[in-house]
C-alpha cells in the first residue's frame, strides 16, 4: 500500500524512492510487524484469559507440561494478523505472488483455528480428525501446485542445492510434489511447537534464510550470477518473509519460557504452510529440508517412532516423540532443549545461505 501510495510521489520528494527499493520495504515489514505483535500482545494474552482460550495438554506428556494447563493459546492468531497486516502496507499489491502467499497463511491458519477451536469447546486435546485436517491441507497445497505450474514462466524443473547441472522434470507430478512438501511443512512445525520458543525461533531463522533467497530469486542479475531460479515477481516475497520474521520475534517476546501465550494449530500449521509455499513459488524446494531441518528430525521422529512401535510390538526407539521430548525424559530442562535446538537451526541457516556459493 505505501508503495503505491508515496512511490509515485518520488519525483516531488526524492526521499519517497527509498520505497522502490525491496530490501527497505522487507525491513520496514519486519519492524512494522514485531511493533504490532509487541505492543497488541499484552492487550490480546488479557482477552485470551477473558475468555478462558487456554492450553489443552495432553494426558500422555511429560509431567512438567501440566504446569501449562489453561495458558492463552491460539496466539497464532496474532502472529497471522502482523503478517497480513505488514506485507499489506509494505509490499506491491499488484503482484500475484503476494496474495498466493496470503491465502496459504490464511487457509492454513484457518484450519489450524477450527482445530484449536474444537480442542478448547471439548476440553480435550482431539481437534480436528486427522483425516479431515490433511483432506484440507493438500486443498490449500494443491492451490500452490497448480498456479506454479500454469502460470507463465514457470515449469516443473526441481532446483537441487549442490547439484546446479541436475534439475529432473517433474513435469504435472510437481502438483504432488508441492503438496507434499507444504503439508510436509505444515505439519512439521506443528510437530515442533510443543515448547516455549521452541518452533518460534527456527521459523524466524528460516523465514530469515527465504527472505534472502525470495530476493536473489527475483533479481535477475543476481539470479543468474549466483545460478539460482530467476522467478519474475519473487522479490516481492522478500517482504513476507520479513513480515514472518518480525511477527515471529515479537510473538517470542511473550512465548520465551516460561510461555505467557502459545502460537496454537493456528499458528504453527500456517507458519509451516507459508514456509513450504515461499520455497515452492522460489524453486528453493530441497533448501526447506536444510535450513528446516530441526522440524524435519521432530517429523521424522514421530515417524520412525509409530513405525517402529508397530513393528515391534510395543518397542520404542526415542523415550518419547516427538525428538524434543526425548531430550526431556533424559532429564535435559526445557529451555536448555530449545536454546540448542536454536543453535543447531542457526547452523543450518548458515549452510543453507553457504549453498549459494556451492553449486
Amino acid at each position: 500500500m505505501l508503495y503505491h501510495l508515496l512511490y509515485p510521489l518520488s519525483d516531488s520528494f526524492s526521499a519517497l524512492n527509498v520505497f522502490r527499493y525491496i530490501t527497505f520495504r522487507s525491513i520496514g515489514a519486519a519492524v512494522i510487524a514485531f511493533l504490532f505483535v509487541l505492543l497488541t500482545g499484552p492487550w490480546f494474552i488479557r482477552k485470551l484469559k477473558q475468555y478462558q482460550i487456554g492450553q489443552v495438554v495432553r494426558e500422555d506428556g511429560p509431567e512438567s507440561h501440566l504446569a501449562k494447563q489453561g495458558v492463552p493459546t491460539m496466539g497464532g492468531v496474532l502472529i497471522l494478523s502482523a503478517i497480513v497486516a505488514s506485507t499489506l502496507l509494505w509490499a506491491k499489491l499488484t503482484n500475484p505472488l503476494v496474495w498466493l502467499m496470503l491465502f496459504v497463511l490464511v487457509f492454513f491458519g484457518c484450519i489450524g483455528g477450527v482445530d484449536d477451536f474444537q480442542k478448547i469447546s471439548k476440553k480435550s486435546s482431539a481437534g480436528l480428525s486427522a483425516r479431515g485436517k490433511l483432506f484440507l491441507q493438500i486443498f490449500g497445497a494443491s492451490v500452490v501446485g497448480l498456479f506454479v505450474l500454469l502460470h507463465p514462466g514457470y515449469d516443473g524443473l526441481l532446483s537441487i542445492p549442490f547439484l546446479k547441472d541436475i534439475q529432473p522434470d517433474l513435469s504435472w507430478f510437481y502438483v504432488v510434489f508441492a503438496m507434499i512438501v507444504i503439508v510436509g511443512a505444515s505439519n512439521a512445525v506443528n510437530l515442533t511447537d510443543g515448547l516455549d520458543g521452541l518452533a518460534t525461533g527456527p521459523t524466524v531463522i528460516t523465514a530469515a534464510v527465504y527472505l534472502v533467497f525470495s530476493y536473489l530469486a527475483g533479481h535477475v542479475v543476481l539470479a543468474e550470477y549466483l545460478q539460482v531460479p530467476y522467478v519474475q515477481g519473487a522479490g516481492e516475497l522478500a517482504i513476507f518473509c520479513g513480515a514472518m520474521v518480525g511477527a515471529c520475534l515479537g510473538f517470542l517476546w511473550f512465548n520465551a519460557y516460561p510461555a505467557q501465550i502459545f502460537m496454537g494449530d493456528v499458528g504453527s500449521l500456517a507458519l509451516g504452510g507459508a514456509l513450504g509455499g515461499v520455497a515452492i513459488i522460489i524453486k528453493q524446494e530441497f533448501l526447506l529440508a536444510i535450513v528446516g531441518g530441526i522440524f524435519v528430525l521432530e517429523a521424522l521422529s514421530v515417524i520412525i517412532q509409530v513405525g517402529y512401535f508397530k513393528l515391534s510390538n510395543g518397542k520404542r526407539i526415542f523415550l518419547m516423540a516427538p525428538f524434543h521430548h526425548h531430550f526431556e525424559k533424559k532429564g535435559w530442562h526445557e529451555p536448555k532443549v530449545v536454546v540448542r535446538f536454536w543453535i543447531v537451526s542457526i547452523i543450518l541457516g548458515m549452510l543453507a545461505l553457504a549453498t549459494l556459493k556451492l553449486r
